[in-house]
């Protein structure tokens, strides 16, 4: 097995970002994938305008691409925030304002699998406050990725970059996984395992796919150290989405990576084109 076995997306907000978002899904295509995901696209805004909305659609099902994965309102990301959600305050507000405007939009580009980043922790609040305010919007956004039919993500980064997070490690993200699927009920929570995060935490890759691949729901992959393309670093990201594979895990793998000096399709230099394109999932 090897990279032309799995089925992967492009993460549209850190690859082709020399282009306008509109213009991103077509040059996807063009590069030969067939599937791309997505951060909040409007940093400053849960609730854009529709007409908004319906220009990203359009501009996904022109390129003839499917939208895999999307997160729920997270702040100014890429930039200082890490989330919103257990935030207290107006930035908690607007993620449960974003709730349903992202769960629609997923829902009408057939988009399974929808992303909740946890937010940082905040000086002078206690923890456990901003924890109880996290598993109540988690059950919110849980019940509304039920709704459409898709999985809500819950994902770890890593300290160095995200010092005020406080799922940096898998067990930690797990542990958020189970709270909520408890809470609801409805077992569609999941761990995003993200390679490049676990690694730059010190984690023991092999022994969290061994662990944690039953509950995964969507895996993205950069190389480390750089967080470049892969064979920049020296991360086995070939062995190890075998070992996921071999483990169970049959799902998107995101590619979500900084492309260095190189734009467009030479960011992608690595993967043969045949295998760029979205496959039927293993069985």
């Amino acid at each position: 097995m090897g990279f032309e076995d799995q089925r992967f997306s492009v993460n549209l907000s850190i690859l082709f970002t020399e282009l306008p978002l509109l213009e991103r899904p077509a040059a996807a295509a063009a590069a030969g994938f067939g599937a791309v995901e997505l951060w909040w696209p409007w940093i400053d805004s849960p609730t854009p305008e529709q007409s908004a909305l319906d220009a990203l659609k359009r501009a996904i099902d022109d390129a003839g691409v499917r939208l895999t994965g999307l997160n729920f309102y997270a702040g100014r990301l890429p930039g200082p925030d890490r989330g919103a959600l257990s935030l207290p305050g107006a930035e908690s507000e607007r993620f449960r304002a974003n709730v349903d405007v992202a769960a629609d939009f997923a829902r009408t580009l057939g988009c399974g699998a929808l992303n909740a980043l946890y937010g940082n922790r905040v000086a002078g609040t206690d923890p456990a406050e901003q924890d109880a305010l996290a598993l109540e919007n988690l059950v919110l956004a849980a019940r509304a990725a039920d709704r459409i039919g898709a999985t809500l993500l819950i994902e770890a980064l890593n300290r160095p970059e995200s010092p005020l997070y406080p799922l940096v490690s898998a067990g930690a993200a797990v542990g958020i996984v189970d709270k909520v699927n408890r809470a609801t009920g409805l077992g569609n929570a999941r761990f995003l395992m993200d390679l490049y995060h676990l690694s730059r935490n010190g984690e023991d890759l092999p022994a969290v796919i061994e662990r944690h691949a039953a509950l995964t729901g969507h895996v993205q992959i950069a190389d480390d150290p750089g967080r470049g393309a892969p064979g920049t670093g020296t991360l086995p990201l070939e062995d190890l989405l075998d070992r996921l594979a071999k483990a169970g895990y049959d799902g998107w793998v995101g590619l979500e990576y900084k492309p260095g000096d190189r734009t467009g399709a030479e960011a992608f230099g690595w993967l043969p084109r045949e295998a760029r394109a979205a496959r039927a999932p293993r069985r």
